[in-house]
């Protein structure tokens, strides 16, 4: 019991404090996990981040689940999932409740604001995770030509297509 409540707590201040989309929440679960508790070693990681992009839904909380259940077992993934989502969802209602009764304080500025400290985290999160699953010019230049292509070619068998071609480069 311990350690599920060891992981809600953890996954609860995360959930107050992590900013961004759910590749802001990779980084911010990279940096906990990986770096600072040493619960996992970069290559589990990465895997477990390749494998939550090929699930339907958020691969923030899959990850988040596949942590809390790699240390406390089936309820340390709902308690995982608790304690990151529930703060979100919590200010989402509020934020809702707000901005319908009170659309007068809400304006463009405001919104103008989020959406720059979103790009920020999030490309925070990128370099980061970047400087660490792309540390060789060979890896690079597969991330960089993947990226390319995918844009302009943007449907989901190009995205397939893309994946395979870079299994069978690296």
């Amino acid at each position: 019991m311990n350690k599920i409540l060891e992981v809600f707590f953890i996954f609860l201040k995360l959930g107050c404090t992590s900013f961004g989309g759910p590749i802001a929440h990779l980084g911010y679960f990279q940096e906990e996990f990986v770096n600072r508790r040493k619960w996992l070693d970069q290559k589990k990681y990465a895997d477990i981040v390749s494998l939550c992009q090929f699930l339907p839904g958020p691969a923030s909380s899959q990850v988040g689940m596949a942590i809390g259940q790699l240390q406390a077992g089936f309820f340390g993934a709902v308690f995982a999932w608790l304690g990151f989502t529930m703060p979100s969802a919590i200010l989402m209602i509020l934020f809702a409740i707000g901005a319908t009764n009170f659309p007068e304080y809400l304006n463009e500025g405001i919104l103008h604001g989020f959406k720059i400290a979103a790009v920020a985290v999030v490309t925070q999160a990128l370099w980061q995770m970047g400087i660490k699953l792309c540390p060789d010019k060979e890896r690079m230049s597969i991330v960089i030509g993947s990226a390319i292509f995918v844009i302009f070619f943007p449907i989901a068998l190009v995205q397939i297509l893309v994946i395979l071609m870079g299994g069978i480069c690296r």
